[in-house]
Order: C-alpha cells, then structure tokens, then sequence
C-alpha cells in the first residue's frame, strides 16, 4: 500500500480493534447473573441425633435439586463447610435471569422450603474459576 491509502487504511484497523474491544466488553442483556445462597442449619439440627426421617428426605430432595441444577448448568458450585452445629454452613452459587427467580429458586430449596435450614441470598460475580485439568 503506498500513500494516502495507506495513511486511511491504519487509522480505520485502529478504530476497528477498539470497536471490537469495547463490543466484547459489553454484558449481554440475555446474560444470567450469577448468585450466591448461604445455608444455615436450624438450631434443633445442630446435633446429628436431632435429624427425623422427614429431615433426611428433605436432605436428599435438596441434594437431587441440587444435581439437576448442576447438570443444567445453572448451578455453579454448591458445597459445605466441615464444621460442626452453629459453625456450619453451605452455599450455592448459580445463575439466574434476576434476583426474583434468584429468590425463588433459593427459596424452593427443599432444605429450605421444609425449615432444616435458613439461607441468605447476595448477588455474586465469580471473577476467578480453575479450569477441569
């Protein structure tokens, strides 16, 4: 290229590439958000003892509901502490259209629905994920 083809050829790759940019950085408005659930365990659940075969149901309709989310992709990672009574507690982080269905799917949780635990929901950005090796 020579000249002045030249000289409007370089400017226009330059606005090209900040375009792009600038459009790869833009957050699709069909996008899910992502959320995060904290669960607590009832007091009365504090001591394994304390668990009736209504409790473990529950338990385990909240850990199926939890798989399924997972295999449709809308849960992201769910899991536990290792700490006894008062000191555990578990999250959920998942996706989303808006916080009511963020809400809603919290608050269909069997573990929820059924007064085994208590959650807390937070809008939630996961900035970081290890990638499957």
């Amino acid at each position: 290229m020579k000249g002045r083809s030249r000289q409007l050829f370089v400017p226009l790759i330059c606005i090209f590439a900040i375009v792009q940019s600038l459009t790869a950085q833009e957050p699709k408005a069909d996008k899910p958000k992502q959320f995060i659930y904290v669960l607590r365990l009832v007091p009365r659940l504090y001591a394994d003892s304390a668990w009736t075969k209504e409790d473990n149901a529950a338990l385990a309709r909240h850990f199926a509901r939890f798989q399924e989310a997972a295999k449709s992709g809308q849960l992201i990672l769910a899991g536990r502490t290792s700490e006894p009574g008062d000191k555990t507690f578990g999250i959920a982080i998942f996706e989303a259209p808006d916080e009511d269905a963020a809400r809603k799917f919290m608050q269909e949780d069997p573990a929820v629905a059924g007064g085994l635990m208590t959650a807390e929901l937070h809008p939630f950005a996961v900035a970081l994920q290890r990638k499957n090796p």
